[in-house]
Protein backbone atom coordinates (compact mmCIF):
# COMPACT_ATOMS: atom_id res chain seq x y z
CA UNK A 1 0.00 0.00 0.00
CA UNK A 2 1.06 3.37 -0.36
CA UNK A 3 -0.40 6.61 0.91
CA UNK A 4 0.47 9.93 -0.66
CA UNK A 5 -0.56 13.48 0.81
CA UNK A 6 -1.46 16.08 -1.90
CA UNK A 7 -1.32 19.72 0.06
CA UNK A 8 -2.25 23.15 -1.24
CA UNK A 9 0.85 25.20 -1.00
CA UNK A 10 1.46 27.63 1.83
CA UNK A 11 -0.22 31.52 0.97
CA UNK A 12 1.19 33.30 -2.06
CA UNK A 13 1.44 37.13 -2.68
CA UNK A 14 -1.53 36.42 -5.24
CA UNK A 15 -3.51 34.48 -2.36
CA UNK A 16 -2.85 37.91 0.08
CA UNK A 17 -4.14 39.74 -3.00
CA UNK A 18 -6.71 37.30 -3.39
CA UNK A 19 -5.78 37.03 -7.23
CA UNK A 20 -6.79 33.94 -9.04
CA UNK A 21 -3.17 32.38 -9.80
CA UNK A 22 -3.48 29.40 -12.19
CA UNK A 23 -0.44 28.90 -14.47
CA UNK A 24 1.34 32.24 -12.85
CA UNK A 25 3.71 31.93 -10.65
CA UNK A 26 4.05 34.55 -7.88
CA UNK A 27 6.08 33.56 -4.70
CA UNK A 28 4.98 32.76 -1.21
CA UNK A 29 3.95 35.51 1.00
CA UNK A 30 6.17 35.84 4.31
CA UNK A 31 2.85 33.69 6.02
CA UNK A 32 3.02 31.09 3.35
CA UNK A 33 6.41 31.10 4.40
CA UNK A 34 5.68 30.26 7.99
CA UNK A 35 2.63 28.16 7.18
CA UNK A 36 4.97 25.94 5.73
CA UNK A 37 7.23 25.92 8.92
CA UNK A 38 4.24 24.87 10.89
CA UNK A 39 3.41 22.22 8.30
CA UNK A 40 6.97 20.62 8.72
CA UNK A 41 6.10 19.80 12.56
CA UNK A 42 2.96 18.00 11.88
CA UNK A 43 3.79 16.31 8.54
CA UNK A 44 5.65 13.28 10.34
CA UNK A 45 7.77 10.64 8.44
CA UNK A 46 6.96 10.67 4.71
CA UNK A 47 9.83 8.59 2.54
CA UNK A 48 9.55 11.54 -0.14
CA UNK A 49 8.95 15.16 -0.58
CA UNK A 50 7.44 15.83 -4.34
CA UNK A 51 5.74 19.27 -5.93
CA UNK A 52 4.71 21.18 -8.73
CA UNK A 53 7.38 23.01 -10.76
CA UNK A 54 5.20 26.73 -9.78
CA UNK A 55 7.47 28.63 -7.39
CA UNK A 56 4.77 28.99 -4.43
CA UNK A 57 4.31 25.04 -4.10
CA UNK A 58 8.03 24.45 -5.01
CA UNK A 59 9.28 26.86 -2.04
CA UNK A 60 6.98 25.23 0.12
CA UNK A 61 8.06 21.46 -1.05
CA UNK A 62 12.06 22.75 -0.08
CA UNK A 63 11.08 24.38 3.26
CA UNK A 64 9.46 21.37 4.57
CA UNK A 65 11.81 18.91 3.31
CA UNK A 66 14.90 20.96 5.14
CA UNK A 67 12.73 20.71 8.35
CA UNK A 68 12.05 17.18 8.43
CA UNK A 69 15.29 16.18 6.97
CA UNK A 70 13.85 14.53 3.22
CA UNK A 71 15.29 15.63 0.06
CA UNK A 72 16.25 16.36 -2.89
CA UNK A 73 12.47 17.32 -3.59
CA UNK A 74 11.21 15.89 -6.59
CA UNK A 75 9.50 18.61 -9.27
CA UNK A 76 7.02 16.99 -11.20
CA UNK A 77 4.95 19.77 -13.68
CA UNK A 78 1.89 17.14 -13.81
CA UNK A 79 1.40 18.48 -10.42
CA UNK A 80 1.08 22.11 -11.51
CA UNK A 81 -2.21 24.01 -11.29
CA UNK A 82 -4.90 24.26 -13.98
CA UNK A 83 -4.40 26.62 -16.50
CA UNK A 84 -6.83 29.73 -15.78
CA UNK A 85 -6.59 31.45 -19.19
CA UNK A 86 -7.73 35.25 -19.46
CA UNK A 87 -8.26 34.86 -15.61
CA UNK A 88 -4.80 34.83 -14.27
CA UNK A 89 -3.90 37.25 -12.12
CA UNK A 90 -7.25 39.22 -11.73
CA UNK A 91 -9.88 39.05 -8.64
CA UNK A 92 -13.15 37.76 -8.23
CA UNK A 93 -14.13 41.28 -8.54
CA UNK A 94 -11.96 41.77 -11.80
CA UNK A 95 -13.55 38.60 -13.38
CA UNK A 96 -16.85 39.69 -12.23
CA UNK A 97 -16.66 43.03 -14.25
CA UNK A 98 -14.89 41.57 -17.40
CA UNK A 99 -17.19 38.35 -17.71
CA UNK A 100 -19.87 39.12 -16.22
CA UNK A 101 -21.92 35.81 -14.79
CA UNK A 102 -19.93 33.47 -15.63
CA UNK A 103 -18.30 32.60 -12.45
CA UNK A 104 -21.99 32.13 -11.22
CA UNK A 105 -23.06 29.80 -14.22
CA UNK A 106 -19.82 27.73 -13.88
CA UNK A 107 -18.10 29.43 -16.90
CA UNK A 108 -14.63 29.42 -17.87
CA UNK A 109 -12.48 31.95 -19.90
CA UNK A 110 -10.56 31.53 -23.03
CA UNK A 111 -7.33 29.42 -22.09
CA UNK A 112 -9.11 27.50 -19.43
CA UNK A 113 -7.57 24.02 -19.27
CA UNK A 114 -10.01 21.30 -19.87
CA UNK A 115 -11.32 18.83 -16.99
CA UNK A 116 -10.52 15.64 -18.71
CA UNK A 117 -6.86 17.14 -19.68
CA UNK A 118 -6.32 18.65 -16.27
CA UNK A 119 -6.97 15.49 -14.76
CA UNK A 120 -4.97 13.34 -17.16
CA UNK A 121 -2.55 15.60 -16.28
CA UNK A 122 -2.68 14.92 -12.29
CA UNK A 123 -3.42 11.13 -12.55
CA UNK A 124 -0.35 10.65 -14.30
CA UNK A 125 1.74 12.31 -11.86
CA UNK A 126 0.00 10.68 -9.19
CA UNK A 127 1.03 7.63 -10.52
CA UNK A 128 4.68 8.75 -10.55
CA UNK A 129 4.83 9.52 -7.04
CA UNK A 130 3.31 5.90 -6.61
CA UNK A 131 5.89 4.70 -8.70
CA UNK A 132 8.83 6.70 -6.76
CA UNK A 133 8.05 5.48 -3.50
CA UNK A 134 5.76 2.10 -4.00
CA UNK A 135 4.65 0.56 -0.58
CA UNK A 136 5.74 4.40 0.80
CA UNK A 137 4.40 7.75 2.14
CA UNK A 138 4.90 10.48 -0.20
CA UNK A 139 3.94 14.32 0.42
CA UNK A 140 3.00 15.83 -2.99
CA UNK A 141 3.02 19.89 -2.47
CA UNK A 142 0.89 21.20 -5.39
CA UNK A 143 -2.45 23.48 -5.33
CA UNK A 144 -6.11 23.50 -4.73
CA UNK A 145 -7.13 23.01 -8.04
CA UNK A 146 -5.51 19.24 -8.02
CA UNK A 147 -6.84 18.17 -4.65
CA UNK A 148 -10.10 19.24 -5.92
CA UNK A 149 -9.72 16.98 -9.16
CA UNK A 150 -8.33 13.90 -7.52
CA UNK A 151 -11.11 14.16 -5.09
CA UNK A 152 -14.12 14.77 -7.90
CA UNK A 153 -12.40 12.24 -9.64
CA UNK A 154 -12.63 9.49 -6.66
CA UNK A 155 -16.25 10.59 -5.86
CA UNK A 156 -15.49 13.39 -3.29
CA UNK A 157 -17.89 15.97 -3.10
CA UNK A 158 -16.55 19.39 -3.55
CA UNK A 159 -15.14 21.50 -0.63
CA UNK A 160 -12.97 24.63 -0.36
CA UNK A 161 -9.23 23.55 0.90
CA UNK A 162 -6.80 26.35 2.83
CA UNK A 163 -3.26 26.60 2.03
CA UNK A 164 -1.26 23.88 3.64
CA UNK A 165 -4.74 21.23 3.83
CA UNK A 166 -4.93 18.61 1.48
CA UNK A 167 -6.10 14.86 1.42
CA UNK A 168 -4.55 11.60 1.78
CA UNK A 169 -4.64 9.21 -1.18
CA UNK A 170 -4.18 5.44 -0.49
CA UNK A 171 -2.96 3.13 -3.36
CA UNK A 172 -3.73 -0.72 -2.67
CA UNK A 173 -5.00 -3.80 -4.58
CA UNK A 174 -8.38 -1.92 -5.46
CA UNK A 175 -6.46 1.07 -7.01
CA UNK A 176 -6.97 4.69 -5.33
CA UNK A 177 -9.12 5.19 -2.88
CA UNK A 178 -10.00 8.70 -0.85
CA UNK A 179 -8.02 9.23 2.74
CA UNK A 180 -8.60 11.62 5.48
CA UNK A 181 -8.15 15.34 4.68
CA UNK A 182 -6.21 17.29 6.87
CA UNK A 183 -4.68 20.38 7.69
CA UNK A 184 -1.27 20.95 8.48
CA UNK A 185 -1.26 24.31 9.66
CA UNK A 186 -4.11 24.94 11.49
CA UNK A 187 -2.13 27.05 14.11
CA UNK A 188 -1.39 29.88 11.16
CA UNK A 189 -4.07 31.91 9.77
CA UNK A 190 -5.26 30.14 6.38
CA UNK A 191 -5.24 32.65 2.91
CA UNK A 192 -8.70 32.44 1.35
CA UNK A 193 -9.87 29.02 -0.30
CA UNK A 194 -11.18 29.79 -3.20
CA UNK A 195 -8.51 31.18 -5.39
CA UNK A 196 -6.78 29.06 -7.56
Amino acid sequence: MTRILVVRHGQSEWNAEKRWQGQADPPLSPLGVEQARAAARRVGGVDLVVASDLERARHTAEIIADEIGVGPVIVDEGFRERGAGEWQGLTRDEIEDRYPGHLDEGRRPPGWEPEDTFRVRVLDALERARARAAGGEVLVVAHGGVVYTLEAHLGAPFERIANLAGRWFVHGDGGWELGERIHLAPEVAPAPPDLL
